[in-house]
């Protein structure tokens, strides 16, 4: 009998973006809702059926910040079974700069601009948001971000 594919338990897939703005800075949300509450992100979230992961990365970007932006490059794919603690989900993560736009937090998320590293990011953020200020610094984007 052969197994159907649909049948198959299988990871969620996320998107997770570093934003580089124009001034050098980057933006991050902070977390309204479990898991990690009260803690800042990367922008980002599940990619919706029928939705390529460019188009989610920029769907997401523009609700949860209200910014158009430009994929760079793509940083990396993060799929440690336990980075989520809802279940397994397998995040692929973009570089981006922002091309327009009016910053804003949106209903699930408050917005911060910052030039340093908060201590204080959710899941597997501070290591998707170090490699992505490493792809930046390669591709010559103007990054003024403090990496302690």
């Amino acid at each position: 009998m052969k197994s159907s594919i649909t049948n198959r338990p299988r990871p969620v897939l996320a998107v997770d973006a570093v934003i580089i703005r124009k001034n050098g800075s980057i933006v991050l949300v902070k977390r309204r809702k479990p898991p990690y509450e009260g803690y800042w992100a990367l922008p980002g979230g599940f990619v919706k059926y029928g939705e390529t992961v460019e188009d989610a990365i920029k769907r997401e970007v523009k609700e949860e910040t209200g910014l158009d932006v430009e994929i760079k490059g793509l940083i990396g794919v993060y799929s440690k079974p336990n980075r989520d603690p809802r279940g397994h989900v397998v995040s692929i993560a973009y570089l981006v700069v922002e091309v327009s736009g009016d910053l804003r937090g949106s209903e699930e998320t408050d917005i911060g601009e910052f030039n340093a590293i908060p201590d204080k990011l959710a899941f597997d953020h501070n290591d998707i948001l170090r490699d992505g200020l490493k792809l930046a610094g390669k591709m010559g984007i103007n990054v003024n971000v403090n990496i302690k």
